[in-house]
């Protein structure tokens, strides 16, 4: 199924394997009139409750989106929820977080702690720098999960990824504010790849031209996906050159989720 979104020259692909459309959530797109979510400056997309997992987490059912104005973002299930619940159960039980120091961002000139947990893991030697801070990458094998996460997101996409950085948000008020993965260490044409466990939550992205007061255009909609228990979610160049993404605050949401994200490092 193909939507287009009028003038906003936004195509959303569904791709699926044995399953019919029905199973999917719909998303309400018309080509004919503009949407109120558009009108408001949004398009949400919900893959929730009522899409199923694939059981075998091989990542048969995946949706891409494409947009026109850079954004190139690909969404699917990896694991079923079975692997998913063991895989955040060891999580939970084995990874060990920053605190101090490496626990805190420069904003506004000020250190503060962040709002989440993280830690980073990856090749010897590989470092993070980001909001005036370097984190240290501890050894793969200090989880042992990892490696199996690792193996699946590799095999399904065809890249070697040799950096993790995994943030926990024990609710709904632990968030990430918006933000572009465009640091110097980074292979800049290497893609992204985002796995969640546990709570659902909404993840964004905003047009860089499309930010504060003195935004440059308002034609292009704040996008707004749903991170589901066991997904992938993959960020393709150039999407963050162009795009901010978010993890907001949801004070509804009474659970923890963790997001492990792998990225290339320049070594």
């Amino acid at each position: 199924m193909v939507c287009f979104v009028g003038r906003l020259k936004c195509v959303i692909l569904y791709i699926f394997k044995d399953e019919s459309p029905s199973t999917l959530e719909k998303v309400l797109l018309s080509s004919t009139q503009p949407l109120p979510c558009c009108q408001m400056g949004s398009i949400k997309v919900k893959c929730g409750k009522n899409s199923k997992n694939n059981s075998s987490g091989d990542g048969t059912k995946s949706v891409k989106y494409y947009e026109k104005e850079n954004f190139n973002v690909n969404y699917r299930m990896l694991f079923s929820k079975n692997e998913a619940d063991e895989l955040f159960h060891q999580l939970e039980s084995n990874v060990d977080y920053y605190s101090g120091d490496l626990a805190r961002i420069k904003m506004f000139g000020k250190w503060v702690n962040i709002p989440r947990q993280h830690v980073a893991y990856g090749s010897n030697g590989l470092h993070y720098k980001f909001s005036g801070n370097t984190i240290p990458a501890k050894p793969w094998s200090s989880v042992p999960c990892l490696q199996q996460i690792k193996d699946r997101v590799e095999s399904v996409l065809g890249v070697t990824f040799n950096f993790l950085l995994i943030n926990r948000y024990a609710n709904g008020m632990q968030y990430m504010g918006e933000h572009r993965d465009d640091e110097k260490e980074l292979e800049s044409d290497a893609p992204i790849a985002s796995v969640s466990f546990g709570q659902e939550r909404d993840f964004t992205f905003r047009h860089k031209d499309c930010r504060g007061k003195q935004k440059k255009r308002s034609d292009v909609p704040k996008i707004t996906h749903s991170l589901q228990h066991g997904s992938l979610l993959v960020m393709n160049a150039p999407t963050n050159k162009f795009w901010y993404h978010a993890l907001p605050k949801r004070s509804h949401t009474k659970n923890p989720r963790i997001n492990l994200t792998f990225r290339v490092m320049k070594e």
